[in-house]
């Protein structure tokens, strides 16, 4: 079967954020290739395509190939990952099938503010939170527990380090501005839930499988037990080498059945398909809902690669199963 590998070429300067943000999309052309080995031992014929600044030539080229199927690790365009919705409603305009979520729900879980406003609604335990629109004024918080400044839009931690969390109204203000400035966008000023994290990766469609659960054990070096952007991407930091996953998660069968079913509940309400990660703080045993990551990394030593393994599933497995998914929705609309 031709399968189209599209992915982000990384541009050279990002449209919003700074510089440094470019690090996190660094590794793209490389989850690519490692999507395409995989899609080739299991017997597929494999093209990759990238997106680069020019939308037309990208869809020129899918026009073109007519593949069966398209695996979609698409994050945004031109460096903006609101663009990621766009991308996929491409691949619908073009009557291609393609993998992971749809547009609406990559749109919807990008929103961090939305989807909070969803899972609140529904009873799903998220940290308070206020949205800071640009040139709006501050919320007036009491600063009896820290908060978290956050950009309502992005994912990879992007922005976050210990100056993310605040205790007073500068630091509030520093940090809104910042975020407003670099990212051009709201603010999302959540409360900062101070516990255990943890990730919970789920697989499927119309049936799901949940993956093992694994936790973000921080080290006592650091001053504040936070996945910074350090933490994920600058291996020489100590933020990275002191925020450690541990997959499967060493947590009581209560635990586990609390985390697994505030995870389907939460896929299963914003609608994600074929692969998602929920990223949960755990207090006062309360699973506190962050954010459920539509179309997470799935390069081989990201978080969901490794709860497959865990969960015994190899990488060949994993791509595969996606595969699956989206060619049973293929079936279905085709029958």
């Amino acid at each position: 079967m031709r399968i189209a590998v599209c992915y982000n070429q990384v541009a050279e300067q990002p449209l919003s954020g700074i510089a440094e943000d470019l690090l996190s999309e660094a590794g793209a052309a490389e989850e690519a290739d490692a999507v395409a080995d995989a899609l080739r031992l299991l017997g597929h014929e494999p093209i990759l395509v990238p997106l680069h600044l020019e939308l037309g030539s990208f869809i020129a080229a899918l026009q073109r190939l007519q593949p069966d199927l398209v695996f979609n690790l698409c994050e945004g365009f031109r460096g903006d990952s609101r663009y990621e919705m766009h991308v996929a409603a491409v691949f619908e305009m073009l009557g291609l099938t393609y993998t992971g979520s749809s547009p609406f729900v990559l749109g919807l879980t990008r929103d961090k503010g939305l989807t909070k406003d969803l899972l609140r609604r529904h009873g799903l335990p998220t940290p308070d939170y206020h949205l800071v629109a640009p040139g709006a004024p501050l919320p007036g918080l009491v600063f009896d527990r820290p908060f978290i400044v956050k950009p309502c839009s992005e994912d990879a931690s992007l922005s976050i380090s210990r100056a993310s969390v605040v205790n007073d109204n500068a630091g509030l203000q520093r940090q809104v501005a910042y975020i407003h400035h670099h990212y051009r966008q709201a603010a999302l000023v959540e409360e900062f839930i101070d516990g255990r994290e943890f990730n919970v990766a789920l697989l499927g469609d119309r049936s799901v499988r949940l993956l093992p659960i694994a936790e973000i054990c921080f080290s006592e070096q650091l001053d504040c037990r936070l996945v910074s952007y350090a933490g994920k991407w600058h291996e020489e930091s100590i933020d990275y080498s002191g925020s450690i996953p541990v997959c499967p998660a060493l947590i009581t069968d209560i635990e586990q059945q609390k985390l697994a079913d505030i995870a389907l509940k939460a896929w299963q309400l914003l609608g994600a398909r074929d692969y998602a990660r929920i990223d949960i703080r755990w207090r006062d045993n309360i699973p506190y809902i962050l954010e459920l990551n539509a179309n997470p990394d799935i390069s081989p030593a990201a978080g969901l690669a490794r709860a497959a393994r865990c969960g015994g599933l190899e990488y060949p497995e994993l791509v595969e199963s996606i595969v699956e998914n989206a060619l049973l929705r293929k079936e279905s609309i085709h029958a």
